[in-house]
Formats: structure tokens, sequence, C-alpha cells
């Protein structure tokens, strides 16, 4: 038993004094392969802060500008090791390496596939632009203001208080409608006036009226066209533009028919509504005045 602790002990050194000389002799390697990888994560950041520079003049997707650098900087400390492990005299290592990388990457996309396709969605999102900070737009079934645009999602602001994140690829794959891109947008109304009234007058009336809006675009035209004849009106549509950067298309549509009704009104051109509202309206009146 004393012999075999013996010759263990004695394999333990041959060991031990073989790693010794062999480190000694790796050392001028090891070293040379120290400073490859401190140079090359120099470059890195030499080259990380040029981009930062670029890409602030080129694009002004943050988050893309974000992938960018990140992507760069890795590739470059990535193809930094690989140099290192070269010196050192362990290319295997090197193919080994890279066959793991590239079996743990198609690995990872098939597990995280819609992960994939948002942040690739979010990517051309960045690049192509089609929606930027701030603008109006509808898309999914929803409408608001854009108030973040990031790899995976992008954010909407509803106007209701609430904020909706919908996917990067639904928002890439699905029809946008982008109200703020022109920095106009056409808004219609539907009413209706009387049988009795002049409908000439009444065309003429809510079309002057509109004009003196501040935020009504003046080289648009405002149109108002009748649309049909039904049980207690003739209905009509009327269709103008307005200056986005001026008012939003909720606030203007609100001054647009308050702004129409006032005009009507002075004009005694009645905007016509079901006969129960207004026979209701008038028995209320009625009892008030008969118990006062």
């Amino acid at each position: 038993m004393l012999m075999d602790v013996n010759d263990m002990v004695k394999l333990i050194m041959q060991r031990l004094e073989l790693w010794s000389k062999l480190a000694i002799s790796h050392l001028p390697n090891l070293v040379v392969a120290i400073l490859v990888i401190l140079i090359f994560n120099l470059i890195a950041r030499l080259v990380r802060r040029v981009l930062v520079r670029v890409l602030s003049h080129v694009n002004g997707s943050a988050s893309l500008e974000g992938l960018i650098e990140t992507i760069v900087v890795m590739v470059i400390n990535v193809v930094g090791l690989f140099f290192a492990l070269g010196v050192l005299g362990l290319d295997k290592t090197v193919t080994s390496l890279l066959a793991g990388a590239g079996v743990i990457a198609l690995a990872v996309g098939f597990a995280f596939q819609d992960l994939t396709t948002n942040f690739i969605s979010g990517t051309m999102i960045a690049i192509q632009r089609p929606i930027e900070l701030g603008d109006t737009i509808e898309t999914n079934g929803f409408t608001g203001r854009v108030i973040s645009i990031k790899l995976r999602s992008v954010v909407l602001d509803n106007m209701q208080g609430q904020e909706i994140e919908i996917p990067s690829k639904d928002v890439f794959q699905k029809p946008i409608i982008n109200y703020s891109r022109s920095g106009e947008r056409r808004l219609e109304i539907v009413a209706g006036v009387s049988y009795l009234d002049d409908l000439a007058k009444a065309q003429e009336v809510a079309i002057k009226a509109l004009n003196t809006l501040p935020f009504i675009r003046k080289d648009r035209p405002l149109q108002m066209h009748y649309k049909a004849f039904t049980a207690d009106m003739v209905q009509f549509m009327l269709w103008f533009w307005i200056d986005q950067t001026l008012t939003s298309a909720p606030l203007a549509t609100s001054e647009a028919i308050k702004t129409i009704k006032e005009a009507f009104d002075r004009n005694q051109i009645l905007i016509m509504f079901p006969p129960s509202t207004f026979d209701l309206k008038n028995r209320r009146q009625n009892e008030t005045a008969t118990t006062e």
C-alpha cells in the first residue's frame, strides 16, 4: 500500500514537472495570445466609437444602432479569441468551437422562432423606417402614436391612457396606415339636414364655416356631397384636410362639428336627429315649465 502511495506521488510530481515545462515553453505564446486578445478588444472599442458617430448621422434608430454596434464588437472580439487560440496551437479547439457554435445557433433558431422572427422584423423596420417616433399610425386593428420602436416590438399610445405593444413581425408583415408621413390627413363628417332646407345653401354655409378654422388646409379641396335620402333627412358627407402639426384628428373633428352646428343654427338650417329625441326633450321642457 505504501508503494502504491509512493508511486502515486511520484506520478503526480512527474506530471507537474511536465506541465511546468510545457507552461514555460508555451509562456511566450501565452503572452502573445493575451496581447492579441487585448489588441482586438482595443480595436473593437475604437470601431464602436466610430460607429456611434457615423450611425448617429446616418440612421436615427437607437435600437438599430445598438444592434449594429453590439454585433460588430462581438465579431471583432471573437475573431481575436480565435487568433489567440491559433497562437497557442489549439487549432482543433477552434474548429470544435466553430462547429459547436453552428449547432447552438441552429438549436436556438428552432427553439425561439417567434423571438427570432420579431428580432429580424424589428431590424427591417429600423432599416426601412416605414414608421418613426411620433407618427400616428393604424395597424393590426389599433390606432395610436408611436412612442417606442424596439427590435422586438412597437409601442403605441392609443391616446386613451393606454399603451399598446405590438410584436414587430405583426407590424412588418401587415398593412400600416401612416397618418403622419405626409403631415396631412383627410377627415369625414357624416350628418343630415331636413327636407325643408335649401341644400345648396347648407352646402355653402358648411364649407364657409369650416374654412375659418386655422388647421384646415387651404391648398386642399373642402368638399360636401349629399349621399342619400333617408326616412327623415337628406344625408351628407363633409370631407376636409387638416394640418396635423397644428392639431390632432379627434380635436379637429370636434371643432369642425361645433363650427358646423353653430353655423347651421345661425342660418336656421336643421341638422336632423331621431324625432323621438326631439319629442322627449320638448316633453321635459313642458314638464319643467308646468312645475314652475
